[in-house]
């Protein structure tokens, strides 16, 4: 109900006021649970005074104390709704802490007592409150719950007065219609929990109610609907919203007595209500935002006072005559609207007084989300920067576009407006140097100018000096006609050739030349210097042509300067840790090998990865986490050399490049990394270590090239990960040939499902009493076009690393069902197959899909299917898998845990887990004969099963030996290749076809030639 209020409200708000109403609706939740736990409960249940109050606290009894709770928990939410009612009405001018008070009054204390005095004594059966006493019925808190807060917020909107530009010939838009309707969608899901949570317990009212609930918003969205197009000729939004909650709020009180025709008039007559009470408040100038009065007040009040002319006299419990009942609705109807009103107007009304509970106009204008909260929007963002803009005079920087928002298009707009703008000043600065070449002087272009234009003779004394000059170098003409440029604005260590440019007459050969762009340095003051932008023409004098003159046009490029340092440091350095990025790296790597060539020298990197960074970001967040890779950067930078490089390579990895360091030098110096990483850090509260796997490589005489040197430092580094991590390792050849070897088969298996290269091989599983065959596991198959058949040990690790496992289990559960439905025709008998899944498959959000649409498709029964799972799956996600495991189990499917006791066994899941079968490993089935350990492992593990009523599998069986043990053990089901090993579907059809027939199933432990390799995880 909350998050439907939450989204209702901030929809229908504007997008300046949204984060406030957000915000309110959050701490309504918590202010009310939080009030209502420490004083309204025992108000509102407590030993009743005379009906009036509770007193002391209610405390449910031994044997109810988990209803008593759930009691509790359940008028928490109630209390939680009667308070946010008024979030919504007074939107978009209170403020923050008024609001609280009126949550605190609300939740503390006015609905507590209008509760006691209708609903006391509903936790023993019996009503203890003097209007509960009379008969007064409110089911599930149209007055109670809706009322009290249409009421006070009713009276807090007469208070603060309407928003500063509320029109009744104009609505105020919402920040998003869309989100509001939205909201209204949860909160009518949300009133079937609350209507139906009401009746304390699941009976046969619970179905009426629900339809009832449903009817009502209905009806009461569709005739507001129609009275708002025959009044305005078209259908606002607003008001099918309010229509459909009215017609809920009104159903509200009855919907446990009331038959389904009384709904739907309940909720029509309220969608008629909701359009006349918002057309009277508006012409009253009464500003609810959302319209809560006319929702909860009105629709409240008409479906308290309906009750006795729409349900049967029977249920009223009273006995009470339709008049004297109707007394008793308008008399509770009253008493709670007198004392939610007149309280809530009276108390507030002198808080108001001492302590306005409006905002200013200023910040009711600029929006609460900003005032309140600091929190900017992209509008406001850009009104900042184009203010900006305007108040530096600075349009040389574009505002930011905010991709596929409204503001960004502003900003796109905007931008191009600047972009045309400033090329409209770049046409008219050409056109100015093409007239000042033709004219000598012309000083009202030369105060019109935004570049600086300084006229030097030959001697180079200033003869013009415009505005923008003045401006740029903070002198006056006055100050500097006839002066020396050069000894006033060109740095000392310039001078010289500056002269030599001016004796040279700016030719083509010297530094600063005519007509051309120079980059030069001058200064505003001795010491104060920047660089500068310098263009020349000369302008002859007289018609000998040889007096001259020379004009400056000076630009102060600082920033363009600046700009364009910061853009290198972030072509070549890390933005977070401020190390080099891997480009300038592997550009300076490059250069280092070709040193190493020629001066037959060694170059070392070092490739570092740190271990369980991931852990850190997901349990501290991303913020925790990058602070920790600053830290790891500041520790490396303090221990290499002033010739070497650290670079930030990506993600939680770093490389270090050491010239002329050889192989012996490198393991100290990893040693010393390792352990200056080990230095603690505190962030987020807890005490963190960077560890780290270290790889190192080297290149000596450079033969290695630089994209070699940096895979086999990486490969180096995975092998360090793979000795136990915290370590470092030496590239050795090896790991080559190993990674090319994983990825040959990784690029074959791609193909190998298009390719048909998967077969499926069924084991049979034997009853240990009776010798029958009673189901079997499916176990894959690769048969390489080259290579022939490859062991599971090879091909499964690789298939649960990448993403190929979801699209082999797919494979796998679709020929299964395949074949079972092949089996089903032929009329064999549908014994049940176990499928393995591994994690990956367990946690994609289509799993349940994928097997129920391959038994659909098949016409198998779930029962056909039995799922094997490990230990490590249930352990990753506890509360996912419990769902996707019930929504399996309803269809029959059935659960097994395999291998057993080798991951994560543990109690508590054999608990809370829908399981089946338990599959003792085989590690401990090959030595239960021989090994008293693995033997009464065995024994406790069946044990275990059998207390919990699950069905033991063993795997593995080879021996007589062995399976004379489990059988002993009353282990259910055993198999291995003591009977059989994994066999083709065409045997295993002969297997079934004898099953038919009678026939005992015969041993096969070499009908089938298959490899024995059995990896500890998936699909094998």
């Amino acid at each position: 109900m909350q998050a439907g209020f939450c989204c209702l409200e901030a929809g229908l708000v504007r997008h300046k006021n949204s984060i406030n109403v957000a915000l309110k609706n959050l701490m309504d939740l918590c202010v009310s649970g939080a009030m209502f736990w420490f004083f309204g409960f025992t108000l509102m249940f407590g030993t009743s005074w005379n009906g009036w109050v509770g007193l002391s606290p209610l405390n449910g009894s031994e044997q109810s104390q988990s209803f008593f709770y759930a009691f509790v928990m359940f008028q928490l939410m109630f209390c939680g709704t009667a308070t946010t009612i008024i979030s919504g009405a007074v939107a978009e001018r209170m403020n923050f802490l008024g609001y609280m008070m009126v949550s605190l009054l609300v939740s503390g204390f006015l609905y507590p007592v209008a509760g006691h005095w209708a609903w006391n004594g509903l936790f023993e059966g019996q009503a203890t409150g003097w209007l509960g006493a009379y008969g007064f019925i409110d089911f599930a808190g149209s007055s109670v719950v809706h009322s009290v807060g249409g009421w006070c917020a009713l009276a807090v909107v007469i208070i603060i007065g309407p928003r500063s530009d509320f029109n009744e010939k104009k609505d105020i838009p919402g920040s998003s219609l869309p989100l509001a309707v939205l909201g209204a969608m949860l909160l009518w899901f949300g009133w079937f929990g609350f209507n139906g949570g009401s009746t304390l317990s699941v009976n046969d009212k619970l179905p009426l109610i629900l339809l009832n609930t449903f009817l009502a918003g209905v009806f009461g969205g569709l005739v507001a609907a129609l009275v708002c197009y025959l009044q305005a000729k078209k259908i606002l939004i607003g008001r099918c919203i309010n229509g459909v909650l009215g017609g809920l709020v009104a159903v509200t009180a009855s919907c446990n007595i009331v038959m389904p025709w009384a709904a739907v008039l309940l909720g029509a007559v309220a969608g008629i209500l909701i359009c006349i009470s918002e057309q009277f408040m508006i012409s009253r100038r009464i500003d609810d935002v959302v319209g809560a009065v006319p929702v909860h007040l009105v629709c409240g009040i008409w479906g308290t006072l309906a009750i006795p002319f729409v349900s049967d006299p029977q249920s009223w419990g009273k006995h009470l005559s339709l008049w004297d009942q109707f007394i008793v609705q308008l008399q509770g109807v009253t008493v709670i609207g007198l004392f939610a009103f007149g309280a809530c107007f009276f108390i507030f009304k002198l808080i108001n007084k001492w302590f306005p509970l409006r905002v200013s106009l200023q910040a009711e204008k600029l929006g609460l989300n900003i005032v309140e909260h600091g929190a900017s929007n992209e509008f406001y963002d850009l009104l900042k920067q184009m203010q900006a803009h305007e108040r530096q005079g600075d349009f040389g920087q574009k505002v930011h576009e905010e991709p596929f928002t409204e503001a960004g298009q502003i900003a796109f707009q905007y931008n191009n407006i600047l972009d045309r703008v400033n090329r409209e000043i770049v046409s008219r600065e050409l056109a100015l140097d093409n007239f000042r070449q033709s004219e000598s002087r012309k000083g009202a272009i030369l105060n019109a100018a935004l570049d600086c234009i300084v006229t030097i003779d030959t001697r180079g004394f200033i003869q013009e000096f415009n505005q923008a000059a003045e401006k740029c170098f903070g002198l006056s003409f006055q100050r500097v006609k006839n002066q020396d440029f050069i000894l006033l604005f060109v740095p000392e260590h310039y001078r010289d050739d500056f002269q030599t440019s001016l004796a040279s007459q700016f030719s083509i050969s010297s530094d600063l030349a005519l007509n051309r762009h120079n980059r030069t340095v001058l200064q505003r003051l001795p010491g104060d210097e920047f660089p500068a932008e310098l263009s020349i023409t000369q302008v002859e004098l007289g018609q000998s042509k040889m007096l001259k003159e020379y004009t400056f046009h000076i630009r102060d490029i600082s920033r363009q300067v600046e700009m364009q340092n910061k853009m290198q440091a972030l072509a070549f350095n890390d933005v977070l840790t401020g190390l080099y990025n891997r480009y300038f790296f592997k550009e300076r790597l490059v250069q280092e090998i070709d040193l190493a060539k020629r001066h037959r020298v060694s170059v070392i990197i070092m490739f570092l990865d740190l271990d369980q960074f991931k852990n850190i970001n997901d349990t501290l967040g991303h913020e925790a986490g990058d602070r920790l890779l600053c830290h790891v950067a500041e520790l490396l930078s303090t221990t290499i050399r002033s010739e070497d490089i650290v670079s930030r390579w990506g993600g939680d990895e770093f490389v270090i490049l050491f010239s002329r360091l050889n192989k012996e030098l490198a393991a100290p110096k990893a040693d010393e990394i390792l352990n200056i990483l080990r230095t603690p850090v505190r962030i987020e509260g807890r005490e963190l270590f960077a560890q780290t796997s270290i790889g190192i490589a080297e290149s000596r005489d450079g033969i290695v090239s630089a994209e070699n040197l940096i895979q086999q430092a990486d490969m180096a580094m995975y092998a360090a990960k793979q000795k136990g991590r915290n370590t470092f390792c030496f590239f050795e050849a090896e790991m080559e040939e190993k990674v090319s070897h994983r990825f040959f088969y990784e690029n074959e298996l791609r193909n190998a499902i298009a390719n048909d290269e998967f077969l499926i091989h069924y084991q049979p599983k034997v009853d240990c009493s009776t010798g029958d065959v009673v189901g079997f596991e499916a176990l894959i198959r690769w048969m390489h076009p080259d290579k022939g058949l490859i062991s599971p040990a090879v091909f499964i690790p690789i298939l649960e690393e990448t993403s190929l496992i979801n699209d082999v289990t797919s494979w796998v559960i679709e020929h299964v069902c395949l074949q079972l439905s092949d089996w089903k025709a032929a009329g064999l008998p549908l014994l049940p197959v176990a499928i393995n899944l591994s994690v990956k498959d367990f946690m994609l959000d289509d799993c349940y899909d994928r097997i129920r649409n391959a038994l659909l498709k098949y016409q198998i029964p779930g029962k056909a299917i039995e799922l094997e799972i490990t230990e490590t799956m249930l352990a990753t996600n506890t509360d996912q898998c419990i769902n996707l495991m019930h929504k399996l189990k309803a269809m029959d499917v059935s659960f097994s845990v395999d291998d057993f006791g080798t991951g994560y066994s543990s109690m508590s899941y054999l608990k809370k887990f829908p399981l089946d079968t338990l599959k003792i490993d085989r590690a401990f089935v090959s030595e239960c004969n021989i090994d008293h350990e693995g033997g009464a492992i065995c024994q406790a593990i069946v044990a275990l099963g059998k207390s919990l009523g699950l069905k033991i599998i063993a795997e593995g069986v080879e021996t007589e030996d062995q399976l004379a043990f489990i059988q002993n053990t009353e282990c259910d089901v055993y198999q291995g290749f003591l009977f059989s090993r994994p066999r083709p579907a065409d045997q295993i059809e002969v297997m079934l076809r004898g099953h038919m027939q009678g026939q005992p199933p015969e041993p096969a432990s070499g009908a089938v030639t298959q490899l024995r390799e059995r990896p500890k995880n998936r699909k094998n």
